[in-house]
C-alpha cells in the first residue's frame, strides 16, 4: 500500500497504524499484551464499559508531572539571572476543582478569566492571593467579587477598567494589585483566532498608550501597579514572536521603571504542543531558558533591575495527558477524484460524539491524531473521523490513516484532547457533554459527571415535572 493522494503532505503513510507516539499520547499510554490501548493502567474497553462513550480521559500523574516540570524549568532558568518566576496555570484550558487542587499542590498559581472560573478555583482550595484575574469585559460584579475574596492580581485590559477596579477596591477598603495587558502588535505564527496581540484585536492596550495607563493606575490610591502583561496567542511553534514581544515589553518596562517601581513582568503563555507527528513543540526548559536570556540581556542593555517574571502555560500541562474515547458507528467509503485526475477513496468514520465535545477542528482547522483501541495488521486507509451532528464541518480528525478493517462498534481514541475540548464543549443538537475521568495507578475517578437527557430537560421550563 502507498499514500493516498487525498492525504495532506504533512501526513505520512504509516509503517504501523497502531503505534503510539510518546510525543502525542499521555505518558502512561501503552498497548497491553493483547494490543489494547491502556491509559493509567486501565484499558479502553474497561473505561468505556464503566463510563460509556464519548469519554474524556485524563492521565492524572502526567498532568501533575508536567505542572512540576514547568515550575522547575522556570524557577531554575530565572534563578540563574537573579530573579524569581511565578507560574500561573491557564485555567481556561481545562479547569475543575480537582485540577485546581493539583495545580496548588504543584506550587502553581492559577489564572482565571470569568466569575465562574474564579468560583471553581476557590472551590478547589486555591489561595485567592495566588490567583490572577483576566478578561477583556469583566462585569462590575466579577470585579467586586475578585476584590472581595482577595485575588492576587487583576489584569486591566482597558483604560476604563482602571477607574472601575479602583472604585471596587476603594469600596472594599482594599488596595488591589493590578497588571496592564499590553497589545504588543506581534503577529504570532498561529491561526488567526488564536493570535491575541495583533493590532486589530479586542485584547489589551496598545504599546503607545501603556505609559499613560500606568500613570492613571499609579494615581489611584486603591491600586498597586505590579507590572505589564503580554500574551501573543496560543499553539505557537515559532520562537520569534515570544522574543519580539518580550523585547517590546522591556522597552516600556524600562520607561516605567524610571518613574516608579515595576516589580514584575508577565510574559503570558501560548507555546504549542504536538497534536500530530508533523508538529514540533518546544520543551518547557527551552522556553524558560530563551525567555530568561532575553530578559537578562534587555535589562543589562537598559541598566535596570531584573524584574520577577510570571508566565501562564495551560495547554502544555493538560493537553497531551488527555484523550477522548469514542464508539465507531457508520463507516462510509467515498470515491473521489483529485485535482490531477487521480481516483482515490476517503473513508468517513462516524463516532458517537463530535463538535459538541471537540469544536477545535471546526473553529481553528485543528489537526489531531487518532488510533483504534485495538491493534490490527490490516492495511492502512485514509480516514476522516466525523461526528453525529447536523453540520458538514462536524469533523473530529480531518485526515488520518487507520487500519482498513475499522468496523462499527470499535473503540477509537483521539489524542491530546485535554486542553480546550471539555472547556469548549456544548449541547449542540441536545447532546449531553461527556464525563471527564482521571486515571492513575489502575484506578479511575470522575472529575466531572456526564450530562443525561434529564439534565438537558431540567432547565427547559416547558417540561412538566413528573409528566
Amino acid at each position: 500500500m502507498s499514500a493516498n493522494p487525498l492525504a495532506p503532505q504533512r501526513l505520512r503513510f504509516p509503517t504501523d497504524a497502531s503505534a503510539l507516539s510518546a510525543r502525542i499520547w499521555p505518558a502512561s499510554a501503552t498497548r497491553t499484551d493483547d494490543g489494547e490501548l491502556a491509559v493509567g493502567g486501565l484499558t479502553a474497553s474497561d473505561l468505556a464499559a464503566q463510563f460509556g462513550t464519548p469519554l474524556y480521559v485524563v492521565d492524572e500523574r502526567d498532568v501533575q508531572s508536567r505542572a512540576v516540570r514547568v515550575r522547575n524549568a522556570f524557577t531554575e532558568a530565572f534563578e540563574r539571572i537573579g530573579t524569581r518566576a511565578h507560574v500561573y496555570y491557564a485555567g481556561k484550558a481545562f479547569l475543575t476543582t480537582q485540577v485546581a487542587a493539583w495545580m496548588a499542590e504543584a506550587d502553581l498559581r492559577v489564572d482565571v478569566c470569568t466569575g465562574g472560573e474564579l468560583a471553581v478555583a476557590l472551590a478547589g482550595g486555591v489561595d485567592p492571593a495566588l490567583l490572577g484575574f483576566h478578561g477583556n469585559n469583566k462585569s462590575d460584579g466579577e470585579i467586586a467579587r475578585a476584590v472581595e475574596v482577595g485575588v492576587g492580581t487583576i489584569v486591566l485590559d482597558s483604560l476604563e477598567e482602571v477607574g472601575r477596579v479602583a472604585r471596587a477596591a476603594a469600596d472594599a477598603g482594599a488596595v488591589q494589585r493590578v497588571r496592564i495587558r499590553i497589545n504588543s502588535g506581534v503577529h504570532a505564527s498561529t491561526h488567526e483566532y488564536l493570535a491575541t496581540a495583533r493590532e486589530d484585536q479586542k485584547f489589551g492596550i496598545p504599546l503607545t498608550e501603556a505609559v499613560a495607563v500606568a500613570e492613571a493606575v499609579r494615581a489611584e490610591p486603591s491600586l498597586a501597579f505590579v507590572g505589564l502583561h503580554s500574551h501573543i496567542g496560543s499553539q505557537i511553534f515559532d520562537e520569534f514572536g515570544f522574543r519580539e514581544a518580550a523585547r517590546r515589553l522591556m522597552d516600556v518596562h524600562a520607561e516605567l521603571v524610571a518613574s516608579g517601581p515595576v516589580p514584575e513582568l508577565n510574559l503570558g503563555g501560548g507555546w504549542g504542543i504536538d497534536y500530530t507527528e508533523a508538529d514540533s513543540a518546544f520543551a518547557p526548559e527551552d522556553v524558560a531558558d530563551a525567555l530568561a536570556t532575553i530578559v537578562a540581556e534587555a535589562c543589562a542593555e537598559r541598566d535596570i533591575p531584573v524584574p520577577e517574571i510570571a508566565v501562564e502555560p495551560g495547554r502544555y500541562i493538560v493537553g497531551p495527558p488527555g484523550i477522548t474515547l469514542y464508539r465507531v458507528g457508520t463507516i462510509k467509503p467515498v470515491a473521489l477524484e483529485t485535482d490531477s485526475g487521480e481516483h482515490a477513496t476517503r473513508t468517513y468514520v462516524s463516532v458517537d460524539g463530535g463538535m459538541s465535545d471537540n469544536v477545535r477542528p471546526a473553529l481553528y482547522s485543528a489537526d489531531y491524531t487518532a488510533r483504534l483501541a485495538r491493534t490490527s495488521d490490516a492495511a492502512a486507509v485514509l480516514i476522516r473521523v466525523v461526528g453525529k451532528h447536523c453540520e458538514s464541518g462536524d469533523i473530529v480528525v480531518n485526515d488520518e490513516y487507520l487500519p482498513g478493517d475499522v468496523q462499527r462498534g470499535d473503540l477509537l481514541a483521539v489524542a491530546a484532547t485535554g486542553a480546550y475540548c471539555w472547556s469548549l464543549a456544548s449541547n449542540y443538537n441536545h447532546v449531553g457533554r461527556p464525563p471527564v475521568v482521571a486515571v492513575a495507578d489502575g484506578r479511575a475517578r470522575i472529575l466531572v459527571r456526564g450530562e443525561s437527557i434529564d439534565d438537558l430537560l431540567a432547565r427547559d421550563t416547558g417540561v412538566v415535572p413528573g409528566a
